[in-house]
């Protein structure tokens, strides 16, 4: 019954398929054709586990900037977090590197799902009563507006069903992965549909859909998954995100469920990524890797010139000073600027 409905609502359209036609053209271009080196992929990696962490922990209401969560993880072991922000940041940085690590070994299964709850809520002390468990009690999915307000966008699955959606889930799309007749991005954006609309765990279930995408993506063969961020491409569409979402989920369980609004968003999320990841490819230059806000930012710099973010905010009117800031930790990480001094004080200049 489950499969039949899990399959039946997948529209496979002619924009779909071209969609789906550009990434395993790049995939097998990445595989055939990648020559950096190892020491720039490690690089990378390190740099898309905290552009992923910043990403996925402001989509669901943290502040920390990317800068602020490279110097805190770099201390964690001897400080550790001190507050909500910082607990959410720690679990996510640990889960996705996992992954990028293990991820050969992680199969899809109900345990690890409950597993990679727990190690997502770890640090956070008001959670440990219930990390690694499914729900007790209702939830909804929420979104945060302009106003920094939360916002109920759907209604979930209730506590008494969870297990048993969850094992439909997870039995569908392992199925589907080994019988590989449903192409697996399809199987991936299904199953993350399903996984959010019935909103398992008490808390923590963006950040686990998204570690659990790169995972899926991973095990799927799309090899460039780690050495460009995907939840920064979806923090950066964050609107199109839970609007893909609401017009998907306004028919869940109905008899006519389709999930094209939500496959359409993560197949031009995909894309996104793997035009960047193709960048990359083209060569070993960091600033191929910019934004048109960082390259912008980046070009405001003279040599031996040293900028504040005020200085900058001055030059730059339409990215405000939480936009200046978030550029400019992308532009730390790539070692295209180092940021001298702290607090008030703190100047960045061009690395020659």
């Amino acid at each position: 019954m489950e499969e039949n409905r899990f399959n039946k609502r997948i529209r496979i359209t002619p924009e779909i398929l071209s969609k789906i036609a550009k990434l395993d053209e790049f995939k097998g271009l990445w595989k055939g054709s990648i020559n950096l080196n190892p020491q720039i992929l490690k690089r990378l990696r390190s740099t898309v586990i905290i552009t992923s962490t910043g990403a996925s922990t402001r989509i669901e209401g943290a502040q920390m900037t990317d800068e602020e969560i490279a110097r805190f993880l770099r201390g964690l072991k001897s400080n550790p977090p001190r507050n909500r922000d910082e607990q959410e940041v720690a679990g996510y940085a640990d889960l996705i590197g996992r992954i990028f690590d293990n991820y050969k070994d992680l199969k899809l299964t109900e345990n690890n799902v409950l597993h990679f709850h727990s190690i997502l809520l770890n640090y956070s002390a008001k959670d440990q009563s219930h990390k690694g468990k499914y729900k007790a009690g209702e939830n909804a999915v929420e979104a945060v507006n302009e106003k920094g307000e939360r916002v109920i966008v759907f209604r979930a699955t209730p506590p008494y069903l969870v297990k048993s959606e969850m094992e439909a889930a997870i039995g569908w799309a392992s199925k589907e992965f080994e019988k590989k007749e449903l192409h697996p991005i399809l199987v991936v954006a299904n199953f993350i549909f399903e996984f959010l609309a019935i909103h398992p765990f008490s808390d923590g279930n963006g950040r686990l859909s998204r570690a659990l995408t790169n995972l899926l993506m991973l095990r799927s063969d799309y090899a460039y998954t780690p050495y460009v961020s995907l939840d920064e491409i979806i923090e950066d569409t964050k609107a199109e995100y839970y609007m893909a979402l609401h017009k998907t989920q306004n028919d869940h369980k109905t008899d006519h469920e389709d999930v094209s609004h939500w496959v359409n968003y993560l197949l031009d999320s995909l894309i996104t990524h793997a035009n960047k990841a193709r960048k990359l490819m083209e060569g070993e230059q960091p600033e191929k890797l910019l934004a048109e806000s960082q390259e912008k930012i980046l070009g405001l710099f003279k040599a031996d010139e040293s900028l504040s973010i005020s200085d900058l905010d001055e030059k730059v009117k339409d990215l405000g000073r939480e936009g200046i800031k978030k550029n400019l930790a992308r532009l730390v990480e790539l070692r295209l600027l180092e940021l001298i001094g702290q607090g008030r004080g703190a100047r960045y200049r061009k690395i020659l």
